[in-house]
């Protein structure tokens, strides 16, 4: 295993940020972290790279304790933070020559990392000079410049246009090629795009932890309806195959079906028997971003 967390908590005053969190990730998977804002994420991701100390529980990262053995941890991790710490007056191949004495890496793994990210165009430039998805490779390159085997990045196409998201994108996907990687954002495409697996984080805790490949095979059916006046919840659920009925919004309602055939026309008869207008009714399959929503709202 490449990460293995065991029933980690961590607590800020009176504020309980992790409570007995526990995952694993295997050697080359690409693991999706997700969770809104103050769910825990960041203080996960900085735990996994010794930054911070759990308050209880053990992580493992490469087979090295971060408690008993934090040195041999940074070695074996690139770690790009949520907000890219770069010194914009240096040139690009200079802050790269720093922090690879820093690592003490060979002065050739510079032009390594700026193939490997796509820097070369730009190598020449000061760091303040670059656009946002450019300062976002230097963070990339910096991250593997001594050649880890676990890349942890917290949210790494933040503030991104979508052109620079694609070519990020391309970029962390060609990376976990050899490595494993443990990333967090908000953009579900890009979970479903680059992982093989998502772990959902809420209020401190694990609230999901499941394969892409088994999401898929198991979307359910959402049908979204509006009527013309509002119902108990307890009616729709009467329908065949209801997994679960939401009213999302004034007269709108998302009605869950576990089956493969077509609900729209039994909502619809549904409406008609009840003396309902359905004013509109939409098909969806249940994916990553509704599955998130249900979990976290």
């Amino acid at each position: 295993m490449s990460i293995v967390v065991e029933n980690i908590t961590k607590v800020y005053g009176t504020q309980k940020a992790l409570n007995n969190v526990s995952f694993q990730v295997k050697k080359g998977e690409i693991v999706g972290f997700l969770g809104p804002n103050g769910a825990g994420k960041s203080t996960m991701m900085k735990i996994l790279t010794t930054y911070l100390k759990a308050n209880s529980g053990t992580a493992i990262v490469n087979e090295f304790d971060t408690i008993t053995s934090p040195r041999s941890v940074q070695k074996s991790v690139g770690y790009l933070a949520e907000h890219n710490p770069l010194y914009l007056d240096m040139h690009v191949r200079e802050y790269l020559a720093f922090n690879a004495s820093v690592y003490r890496v060979a002065k050739s793994r510079i032009n390594d990392v700026i193939e490997m990210t796509g820097l070369t165009p730009e190598s020449h430039k000061k760091i303040g000079a670059l656009s946002k998805g450019y300062r976002q490779r230097v963070g990339l390159a910096n991250a593997l410049l001594h050649d880890p085997e676990v890349l942890i990045l917290d949210e790494p196409t933040t503030g991104l246009d979508p052109n620079q998201l694609v070519d990020i994108r391309n970029l962390i996907t060609s990376i976990g090629q050899e490595k494993t990687i443990f990333l967090s954002t908000h953009i579900m495409q890009e979970v479903e795009a680059i992982c093989d697996r998502v772990i959902i984080i809420n209020k401190g805790e694990i609230v999901a932890d499941t394969t892409l490949a088994k999401l898929q095979e198991n979307q359910l059916q959402v049908i979204e309806v509006e009527f013309d006046y509002r119902i108990e919840d307890v009616l729709l659920k009467q329908l065949p195959h209801v997994v679960q009925v939401v009213n999302t919004h004034e007269l709108v309602y998302e009605i869950t079906f576990d089956t493969t055939k077509d609900m729209r026309p039994t909502v619809f008869d549904f409406a008609h028997d009840t003396n309902l207008k359905a004013l509109q009714i939409n098909q969806k399959n249940k994916n990553l971003e509704s599955m998130f929503r249900e979990l976290t709202s």
